[in-house]
């Protein structure tokens, strides 16, 4: 079998990718340009990629083409009528960043919640050095015990932070995006009743027509002035636009960020306005990102071509 890695280089160069070539003859890529597809794949039996868009333009004439492994849980970079009409199978990966999502979660909101941008900056200027006393706390900060944290989406990332929070004795409430999920461990609150009463909301959900610009202004008005809200499920969930007009107003206190509309972040994005780290922190997604998280990716991947060798479907979208 011949196997093309389209973009190795969203892995990171860290990792063994030497892995592959017990399957077959593996060809790595750093990065592939959409006009660069159609070469590279077309006398391949496995593609394995993260978010290069594969469709008919392309995969038409890689007639060996059998099966499509992701380096992710998103498959919306694959058309997967045209795939299905061609038998190719298309595997995803899923559960390998949970621990990482939620321990990015956490990383996001002390960073916000205990002001620590600020105080970092407090010594490193100086002001502390010449300070009369031996603390400074202009910035208030609270703790997190006994706050109400909502999660939107309680998945297997939602019920990690779900568990974790709890540890801190928060009270966990969840809103469920497709209206299916039920969970006894949890109370479950319409999405109007969670942005109110939440102190912490974190958003953990995919994206799809009942998320995209789930929160916008009018969400944003509902919840607490003191509320911090959370992003590391998709960009799309919350405008981008709204978000920064709430933070420029002070509807809310502050928001973490981890996943954009548009990756890398565009020019013009009204986000990097906001210039004041104390009110916004946004990562260029790494929460799924760990060591750990990605060795772990590069085993599911395995697994899945061993399956389709083994003529069985592991992780088939």
């Amino acid at each position: 079998m011949k196997i093309a890695i389209l973009d190795a280089n969203t892995l990171g160069d860290d990792l063994d990718l030497t892995v592959f070539e017990k399957y077959g003859e593996t060809t790595t890529y750093g990065y592939t340009k959409e006009n660069e597809v159609s070469e590279r794949i077309k006398d391949v039996d496995i593609i394995i990629t993260n978010k290069i868009v594969l469709n008919e333009s392309n995969l038409k004439d890689a007639h060996n083409v059998k099966l499509i492994c992701l380096t992710a849980t998103g498959t919306n970079n694959v058309d997967k009528e045209y795939t299905k009409s061609r038998k190719i199978g298309v595997a995803n990966v899923k559960g390998y960043s949970s621990e990482s999502v939620a321990q990015h979660t956490f990383a996001l909101l002390f960073y916000l919640f205990e002001k620590l941008s600020y105080y970092d900056n407090y010594v490193k200027s100086g002001a502390y050095t010449g300070d009369k006393m031996f603390t400074h706390f202009e910035r208030k900060y609270s703790e997190i015990n006994n706050k109400t944290w909502g999660i939107i989406g309680l998945g297997a990332i939602g019920k990690r932070v779900a568990s974790i929070a709890s540890a801190f004795n928060c009270n966990v409430v969840y809103y469920s995006t497709s209206g299916r999920n039920n969970n006894s461990e949890y109370e479950r609150l319409n999405l109007e009743e969670l942005l109110r009463t939440s102190d912490i909301i974190s958003i953990h959900a995919p994206l799809d027509e009942s998320t995209t610009n789930l929160i916008g202004y009018n969400e944003l008005s509902k919840m607490k002035k003191s509320a911090i809200i959370i992003n590391v499920g998709r960009g799309k969930i919350i405008n981008e636009a709204d978000l920064a007009r709430a933070l420029s107003e002070d509807l809310i206190a502050g928001a973490g960020i981890d996943v954009l509309e548009y990756e890398p972040i565009n020019e013009g994005n009204p986000l990097l306005e906001i210039k004041d780290s104390t009110k916004l922190l946004i990562t260029p997604h790494i929460a799924w990102a760990s060591v750990e998280a990605r060795n772990r990716l590069i085993e599911e991947v395995c697994q899945n071509i061993e399956a389709y060798i083994e003529g069985k479907e592991r992780n088939i979208v």
